[in-house]
């Protein structure tokens, strides 16, 4: 028909499909001027190419379905000036959680490649200066079983999701310095999550500045005993004393491999020089 393009026509012209337009006509967010009573095909004037760019771009950048349906109700100049200043308000916000996404993944990434090299440093115990650092804690409820870790440790993620609290990709526990010298390296009386420096937040601890004792347990965590008694005989024969619990940090796990023979958990204890 003369200055009408076929539904097939105007979906070729603005590099969409046919379903999103009939969506459109269904939504009434852009119906066809005319459809043929005979044969219901769908036809579309030439002056309604304007409004199905401003649709279009809309769309790109970010708005949704409902919000262009309801501005183009009344499209004006000031109308599009609110609804630009809260979609650049929404892409700023979007924006910052990116950069801290990006910021986490690298911090992941680096943490695992770092884990690798870890495998060729044999069964070393380190002692060192630690700089304080921040994690977000919740108790394990008895009777403290790995199965209960796991729980409350997604209880955690799932919290950090909802609040949008700024932690970092990893996990950890918090095992009581009395279990391990009893040999009950497994029963963790917290779970943790790595998180920044965050002011009014319940339950966000300051593990501080201080000298440290570690090591590195790789390979399945039921067998970490034998890295705990590493680092006990260790601690004796070097006349250092444990002053804090076990903090556990897992390097690499359940969310960057599979393969249990891969898992790295640090294994940290605050220590003091005996006198």
């Amino acid at each position: 028909m003369k200055d009408l393009f076929s539904i097939g026509e105007l979906a070729k012209l603005q590099n969409i499909s046919r379903q999103t337009l009939i969506f459109y006509d269904k939504i009434g967010l852009f119906c066809p001027a005319y459809i043929d009573p005979e044969n219901g095909y769908r036809y579309y004037s030439i002056n309604q190419l304007d409004n199905l760019d401003a649709i279009c771009i809309m769309k790109r950048i970010g708005f949704s379905l409902n919000e262009i349906k309801e501005n183009m109700k009344s499209f004006t100049s000031d109308r599009s000036i609110v609804a630009l200043r809260k979609q650049l308000s929404s892409i700023n916000q979007q924006i910052e959680e990116l950069e801290l996404i990006k910021s986490r993944v690298e911090h992941r990434l680096n943490q695992i490649e770092r884990s690798m090299d870890i495998f060729d440093r044999g069964d070393q115990v380190l002692v060192d200066d630690v700089d304080s650092q921040f994690i977000l804690i919740q108790d394990v409820p008895a009777p403290y079983t790995l199965e209960m870790v796991s729980i409350v440790t997604k209880e955690c993620f799932v919290r950090a999701a909802k609040e949008h609290l700024p932690i970092f990709f990893q996990s950890g526990v918090i095992v009581p310095y009395q279990n391990i010298l009893q040999g009950i390296y497994t029963e963790a009386s917290h779970a943790f999550l790595s998180i920044e420096k965050s002011d009014h937040i319940d339950g966000v601890i300051e593990l501080p500045q201080g000298r440290c004792v570690y090591t590195y347990h790789t390979g399945d965590y039921l067998s970490i005993g034998t890295s705990y008694q590493r680092i006990l005989d260790y601690c004796q024969t070097h006349h250092l004393t444990i002053i804090s619990n076990s903090y556990e940090f897992a390097m690499n796990d359940y969310l960057s491999t599979a393969n249990e023979n891969e898992y790295i958990t640090k294994i940290m204890f605050y220590i003091q020089d005996e006198h």
